[in-house]
């Protein structure tokens, strides 16, 4: 409920924000998708290049200042900071985050800048599940379940789709082909209940039809085009190489200026801005271009509308425009998010394809639309390394799903090429390398190993009868080494054992040296392990008694010893099936494809 909350105030104050700056003074109100409710009325003002600038520089200063006095983390997209919480932080978020973020980022994206929503939101509601796990001393474990649920839930209202939330929230925290499966339910039932309190914010009419509209029906008419199909993996693969680059290139150069952080995301919307209206002159004012700042998501509905309408040389020119934009915006410390921004680029670079391929081809290629489309899904597949999610988004941003066979195409294409780099820096390749797992596959290797193929049949252990003296047991006991004895009855069956530190006891009362036996030196209330039992269990009792031996006992012949198991094997023998498991998993990775 808070993310769907979070959502509506979210787009209320970005919204407000830009209907009194952008439109009050310098006469700009961005295009729009179709799908998306303008919650304002714009009233026609004189269009000021000067003044946008003005507004955005402003806006990033702002902005700046408000990240850097109160919550530094709040910088940048935002789920970044998500994800590293959650492997790295137990899933701890400081309560302030999410109010810092929505006032923030509505006032980045609503004075211009280039970003997206996703980050802002995923913040929210992951700040607020992550506040929520602790107010109510869940364990690290469930807060972290309750940080990603958050995080799906806000995606899922912002975008309208609940199902790719959910999956987004799984997947997004790894870079490999890994999942958190535990998120899956919760951030499912997180994202139908934001999403359904989100919609009821918006007019019946658009409601509940998708955010790029309900008319996108393209079809996937030809075999032939998927040698298209696999070309545009390519160049969005090349395209998000040099996205990814000079995003976290621009970033570590706005880190070394030698000026106060709080002034930075000023002097990024700053030069974005001037890009925008450079642009501007350059295409004779057509305001499509201005789609590289702000979300662009007026010129993506264009794009997989109609890209006729704005040709190649824009649409090229927006693509790599809108790197530069959201590098200097978020990559100087402005917040917003970076999902919106490589729907634009992923749109664009796909609608130049497609045109090019229908220009070459146009037997073969008769809606270059559709490559906007699966241009969208694709890029962001590669960079994010979140094929599921990302097929499942786009198919509910723009409600178009007969290009299932060409988008799952280019998705997993741009997902292996792409391996080397990635957008979310934060991510772990697995879970086996996250923090918020260690020690699952420490358990999962031991249970896969049993005592009996541990223990040493053949060592030879001193078993003490139950009516030895304690003189005796000195004398035994001076010449053995042993740390751990077992006490057996007259049947040689066990019925307690004893440690050299329980004879001590006895050493300085030489009274009692005759007197007192073994079973009055053992413990008969001991622990003991089974052939069959895995070395968990067998580690657990270990660790529970700070033992360094167990009597191996056979449970179908009770009391009968069959050896003893020692701590430190049991340690050498999970350190050596941990290294098998490396040394197999890289023959595996150095064997080259048949």
């Amino acid at each position: 409920m808070v993310a769907g909350l979070g959502a509506i105030v979210f787009d209320v104050v970005g919204q407000s924000v830009t209907r009194f700056t952008l439109t009050q003074f310098a006469g700009y109100t961005p295009l729009e998708a179709a799908g998306e409710h303008a919650r304002f009325e714009h009233a026609p003002h004189t269009f000021s290049p000067w003044i946008l600038v003005a507004v955005m520089t402003i806006g990033g200063l702002v902005s700046g200042v408000i990240v850097y006095t109160f919550a530094p983390e709040a910088e940048g997209h935002g789920t970044d900071a998500a994800i590293d919480s959650f492997h790295n932080k137990r899933g701890k978020m400081r309560a302030r985050v999410p109010l810092v973020k929505t006032i923030t980022s509505a006032i980045t994206l609503g004075t211009g800048g280039s970003g997206g929503r996703e980050g802002p939101i995923a913040q929210i509601g992951a700040g607020f599940g992550s506040w929520l796990g602790t107010t109510m001393k869940l364990s690290n474990r469930e807060r972290r379940i309750m940080l990603a649920a958050g995080m799906g839930a806000g995606i899922g209202a912002i975008f309208r789709a609940p199902l790719a939330g959910a999956v987004f929230a799984a997947e997004i925290l790894y870079s490999d082909a890994d999942l958190e499966a535990d998120v899956l339910v919760p951030a499912a039932a997180a994202s139908v209940v934001a999403y359904s309190v989100y919609v009821q914010s918006l007019p019946t009419e658009i409601r509940f039809i998708p955010i790029f509209g309900s008319q996108l029906q393209h079809s996937f008419v030809s075999p032939l085009e998927l040698i298209a199909y696999v070309v545009l993996a390519i160049v969005l693969v090349l395209v998000g190489m040099l996205y990814v680059k000079s995003f976290y290139g621009t970033q570590k150069l706005f880190q070394q200026l030698p000026i106060v952080p709080h002034v930075r995301p000023a002097i990024g919307a700053a030069l974005a801005g001037f890009i925008g209206i450079g642009l501007l002159q350059v295409f004779n004012g057509d305001q499509a271009i201005l789609g590289v700042l702000g979300t662009g998501y007026g010129t993506l509905q264009v794009a997989v509308t109609s890209a006729t309408q704005l040709g190649i040389p824009l649409l090229v020119t927006v693509a790599l425009a809108k790197i530069a934009t959201t590098s200097l915006t978020i990559g100087s410390g402005g917040s917003g998010g970076v999902f919106g921004p490589s729907m634009v680029i992923g749109g664009c670079s796909g609608a130049a394809v497609g045109l090019t391929f229908q220009a070459l081809f146009p037997n073969v290629v008769t809606e270059p639309e559709a490559f906007a489309v699966v241009g969208m899904a694709g890029f962001f597949s590669g960079i994010a390394r979140a094929p599921i999610s990302t097929i499942i988004m786009v198919r509910a941003l723009t409600g178009d799903y007969g290009l299932l066979l060409p988008t799952m195409l280019v998705s997993t294409s741009t997902f292996v090429m792409s391996h080397r780099f990635r957008l979310y820096q934060k991510q772990a390749p697995t879970r086996m390398d996250s923090m918020a797992h260690r020690g699952d596959f420490i358990v999962d290797v031991l249970e896969g190993l049993q005592v009996k193929d541990i223990y040493q049949r053949d060592r030879k252990v001193t078993m003490i009868p139950e009516g030895m003296t304690v003189e005796d047991i000195v004398h035994r006991l001076a010449y053995s080494n042993q740390h751990y004895f077992p006490v057996v009855n007259s049947d040689q069956k066990v019925v307690g054992i004893f440690s050299d530190n329980d004879v001590r006891a006895y050493l300085y009362d030489e009274s009692l040296w005759k007197l007192a036996v073994a079973r009055d030196v053992m413990t008969d209330n001991f622990m003991s392990v089974a052939p069959d039992d895995d070395l968990n269990t067998a580690l657990l009792r270990f660790t529970s008694h700070d033992l360094d031996e167990l009597p191996v006992i056979d449970h179908a012949r009770p009391g009968v010893l069959l050896g003893m198991l020692r701590r430190r094997e049991t340690i050498a023998a999970y350190n050596q099936r941990v290294m098998e498991l490396k040394r197999e998993s890289k023959e595996e990775e150095d064997v080259p494809a048949s």
